[in-house]
């Protein structure tokens, strides 16, 4: 798997107007389809993150697993890529910087085979974004987001985190 992710080129016959900062997340075509239909309901949202490599994936861990040692077992499917890298943070309690925590995620991530990476997270296949939560006018967003087509899961928190994630 490469490390470099490229932005999808937007298709020829769009007709929307093209966002930026939607097609930096090189996101499927199911999900880019989805963030689009979020934006147009709800200019004001603002996209956290969408495709992200195997180092993407272990820095995007660590930054939650600072604020909770247990954040991977309580957010993701239990799975031996979940079991993995949840074993790789208790069996290293004294590593406790987000940098420390992200480069021994990253070590375990990278032993991972694909069908092992496609069970930890759909952020790796580009069918999930991250969108920052809000407050004003939160309900009608989040049910915004429960309607996208293709919807598999929404969650506005994860391992005890307030966090927007919307995957298909």
């Amino acid at each position: 798997m490469s490390d470099e992710i490229q932005p999808m080129q937007p298709a020829a016959n769009d007709a929307e107007a093209i966002h930026p900062d939607i097609e930096i997340l090189a996101l499927s075509d199911i999900a880019r389809r989805a963030a689009y239909e979020l934006r147009r309901v709800h200019p004001e949202v603002i996209f956290a993150s969408g495709r992200r490599n195997r180092r993407d994936q272990a820095r995007a861990m660590s930054q939650n697993v600072i604020l909770n040692r247990r954040w991977i077992e309580q957010t993701y499917a239990p799975t031996s890529a979940c079991d993995n890298c949840q074993k790789w943070v208790d069996d290293n309690p004294d590593k406790t910087t987000q940098q420390e925590i992200e480069a021994g995620l990253a070590s375990v991530i990278e032993e991972l085979t694909e069908a092992e990476l496609a069970q930890l997270s759909r952020h790796l296949s580009g069918n999930a974004f991250d969108v920052e939560p809000v407050i004003e006018n939160a309900d009608k967003i989040k049910a915004t987001i429960r309607a996208l087509p293709g919807l598999k899961r929404f969650l506005d928190t994860e391992g005890g985190l307030v966090r927007w994630h919307v995957e298909f």
